[in-house]
């Protein structure tokens, strides 16, 4: 299995992405961020699901709890009060080490060769890691974000929200030179909850089954109010495929710039498609541009269906 951390948000997808590592991955740890919720709600939420998973064996560590600038106002709009409404879990047995996310990734950085990263929420924490240790921007293997689009937005028109929430952060991130995979809304919104979806997980007959149904309905409800959505995008989960399931997922080799400034487009991640390239070619199209990202352009949601309900069934 791949060696790999995750850095969430945790609400009701980055809880899927969490159930997904912990199955098909080897997850070395959790780093939370703001996002979803306070990285209070976002830490307590990351312990529940680990310990509903049988997971509780895996470190959590607790990072920012505000962008690099400016400051964060929880919205519930989406993903409730909790950051993750739908199931009342018990309150975690367990919960955050006594040690920085900052810390906890460099030094596993350091210490686990090929160690790749899953970014699920405001990339916050990964661009302090790469600007405080910049030792780590070569010894990663690789970084997989769940974030951004190559066209409509969901915080605004053209922003997606773990983008938004801290374009600073993804600016550093995406022009760091550490290899990257996008993986945005232009997939993830193909990728849906639909109600016979949520039944095939609650008839699974375990207890995640139960939780992640309720879960999924309750993000499902939301959607549909917000956006018009037929189910609960699976965003986050996709960002794990992206490491263990590659097949799942097309990409195509492209620069990503972050808008920073504009006073409409702030957060956007800017996809240049005008040269759809392999990475080999990467440095073969300067006037261009030069490729910083992989970016996914189309997904098999029926593989990540079958995929998802084996990670389901292998949980208590």
């Amino acid at each position: 299995m791949i060696p790999a951390l995750l850095d969430c948000d945790t609400g009701h997808d980055d809880a899927m992405a969490i159930l997904m590592a912990g199955r098909r991955l080897d997850l070395r740890g959790v780093t939370t961020v703001f996002g979803n919720a306070t990285v209070a709600d976002t830490t307590a939420n990351t312990c529940r699901i680990l310990e509903l998973a049988g997971l509780a064996h895996v470190p959590v560590a607790a990072g920012a709890a505000a962008p690099l600038e400016g400051t964060f106002v929880h919205e519930s709009g989406v993903h409730g009060m909790t950051g993750m409404d739908g199931h009342d879990l018990p309150p975690p047995a367990g919960g955050a080490i006594d040690e920085s996310a900052v810390d906890f990734i460099a030094r596993n950085i350091d210490a686990t060769r090929g160690l790749h990263l899953v970014a699920t929420g405001p990339l916050t924490n990964i661009a302090r890691v790469l600007t405080s240790f910049p030792g780590t921007r070569a010894a990663l293997a690789g970084i997989s974000i769940m974030g951004g689009s190559t066209g409509q937005g969901n915080a605004t028109p053209v922003a997606e929200y773990n983008i938004q929430a801290d374009p600073e952060a993804a600016d550093i991130v995406f022009n760091s030179g550490v290899p990257i995979r996008m993986v945005g809304l232009n997939v993830t919104r193909q990728v849906a909850a639909t109600p016979e979806r949520r039944h095939c997980l609650r008839s699974l007959g375990n207890r995640t089954g139960q939780v992640v149904a309720d879960l999924l309905d309750f993000f499902s409800d939301r959607l549909e109010e917000r956006y018009g959505l037929a189910g609960a995008s699976m965003h986050d989960p996709l960002a794990v495929a992206a490491l263990c399931d590659p097949d799942m997922l097309r990409f195509e080799a492209m620069e990503v710039s972050i808008e920073r400034e504009g006073a409409h487009t702030r957060g956007m991640t800017v996809c240049d498609l005008r040269h759809l390239c392999p990475l080999t070619l990467r440095r073969q199209r300067e006037p261009l541009g030069c490729p910083n990202a992989e970016v996914a352009v189309a997904v098999d949601a029926g593989l990540f269906w079958e995929r998802f309900i084996e990670v389901v069934v292998a949980c208590p």
